[in-house]
């Protein structure tokens, strides 16, 4: 006797059913394909790896590196919901320039260093110049030993790759070393500066031609991104200042070149006593008329304009400091919120 279509599927059903009704040593909680997705949520705490003394521990650091919260700009007192900081560091500049103070200089690039990172390993490989040593972590690429055109000694080549003060930058800074003398260590500034100077060209002008096709080294982005050089902080006594993470020289050349783009006038300056005379100039263009509304909220006159401030800079490290702003006049009205706005557009021009 034949079996119908209809009958072979009901068959059929009912038997995936009676399957799968018994199927829990498959798919139930303890079976061989359970659901793993919540397991993270009953993952234990585990103590860091001890490493005996004189081994290296570097292998067993934490990859994803969770960072300190910075809470910047908490007010005491009424709360206000923060404003964004205008976005005014970098506009308009080019993606590469170079700088330079006294003996020192270096490429400002406006990519981060991830972003970087892969690009100075192509222009060694387009110059066909070997790499002796990488750390992506720590930034640094060494060059093997080459004898340049014209040169009578080997040369080689340190490039240092650091997080650039403002968000989205970097800084490469190059070190050169001739094979003279103690070749295992490197020198504290470089054997032939103009040797070092036309690699740092040759270099940033490749960066400039690439940066918009650029991959990104994750492993270098974590390692040199993971600390900031500026931050706003408040101060136990209750004023708002300027952490900058750069020696005092650097740090004072940045702050005035920043006071001139943030519309003050600079009237006086005495390095040694890290003080700024400044006039407040105001909105010099819609642009900044649009960012001042934002300041002072939205009025026709700006009441800072015209006012005289004093800009002080101090040491609090070999590698760090403060900068405070505050107005001449005793009697000026000048608020917490005033205070921070005008701290926030000179820090976005600080480079």
């Amino acid at each position: 006797m034949g079996i119908s279509v209809n009958a072979v599927r009901f068959l059929g059903v009912a038997t995936l059913v009676a399957m799968c009704s018994g199927c829990g040593f498959l798919f139930g909680d303890k079976g061989m394909f359970r659901d793993k997705s919540e397991d993270y949520k009953k993952a234990p705490e585990l103590p860091v790896v001890s490493v005996p003394e004189g081994k290296d521990s570097e292998a067993l650091r934490e990859i994803y590196m969770i960072p300190a919260v910075d809470n910047e700009l908490i007010m005491a007192g009424e709360f206000e919901v923060p404003r964004p900081a205008p976005l005014v560091a970098g506009a308009g500049d080019d993606i590469v320039r170079i700088q330079k103070l006294g003996d020192q200089s270096w490429a400002l690039i406006g990519v981060p260093p991830g972003q970087v990172w892969p690009q100075v390993r192509g222009f060694l490989t387009a110059a066909g110049i070997q790499v002796a040593s990488v750390d992506a972590r720590a930034g640094l690429m060494d060059t093997n030993w080459l004898t340049l055109e014209g040169q009578t000694m080997a040369s080689r080549f340190r490039f240092r790759m650091e997080q650039g003060v403002q968000r989205g930058t970097s800084e490469l800074h190059v070190l050169q070393m001739h094979q003279a003398g103690d070749v295992n260590s490197w020198p504290a500034t470089s054997d032939n500066p103009e040797q070092a100077h036309e690699m740092l060209q040759a270099i940033s002008q490749y960066l400039a031609n690439s940066a918009d096709s650029a991959p990104v080294s994750m492993l270098a982005e974590q390692g040199i991104s993971a600390s900031g050089k500026i931050a706003m902080q408040e101060s136990p006594d209750g004023y708002t200042y300027i952490q900058l993470a750069l020696p005092y020289d650097r740090a004072w050349a940045s702050l005035g070149r920043a006071l001139s783009k943030s519309a003050f006038e600079v009237t006086d300056r005495d390095r040694s006593a890290g003080r700024y005379d400044a006039r407040f100039l105001g909105p010099q263009s819609e642009e900044e008329d649009g960012w001042f509304d934002w300041l002072f909220g939205g009025e026709e006159a700006h009441p800072l304009a015209g006012e005289m401030f004093l800009v002080t800079m101090r040491d609090v490290s070999e590698q760090a400091v403060e900068i405070r702003l505050q107005p001449q006049n005793p009697e000026l009205e000048f608020s917490k919120r005033d205070e921070q706005g005008m701290l926030a557009l000179i820090k976005g021009n600080i480079n």
